[in-house]
C-alpha cells in the first residue's frame, strides 16, 4: 500500500512539475508573440507564472511531506517486525 502512494505522489510531483515547465514556456512564447495583449494590462506578463509557480511549489511541498510522513511509518514498522 506504501509503495503504491509513493508511486502515486511521485507521479502527482512530476505531473505538476511539467505541467508549470510547459505552461511557462507557453506563456512566454504568447507574450513573445502577441505583446500588444500584455500591455493592457497593468500587471506584468510573468504574473500568472508566478502564481501557478507558488501554487506548484505548494503541492510539490505537501506531496514531499507525506512522502516523508509515509517513510518514517514503513521506518518504524520495520523496526517493529525486527
Amino acid at each position: 500500500m506504501w509503495n503504491k502512494l509513493n508511486t502515486f505522489l511521485n507521479c502527482v510531483i512530476g505531473a505538476f512539475t511539467g505541467v508549470f515547465i510547459a505552461e511557462s514556456i507557453f506563456t512566454y512564447w504568447d507574450y513573445k508573440t502577441h505583446p500588444e495583449i500584455y500591455e493592457v494590462t497593468s500587471a506584468p506578463w510573468y504574473t500568472a507564472i508566478l502564481l501557478f509557480g507558488i501554487i506548484t511549489l505548494a503541492i510539490i511541498l505537501v506531496a514531499l511531506v507525506i512522502k516523508l510522513i509515509i517513510r518514517e511509518k514503513v521506518r518504524n514498522n520495520e523496526k517493529e517486525n525486527n
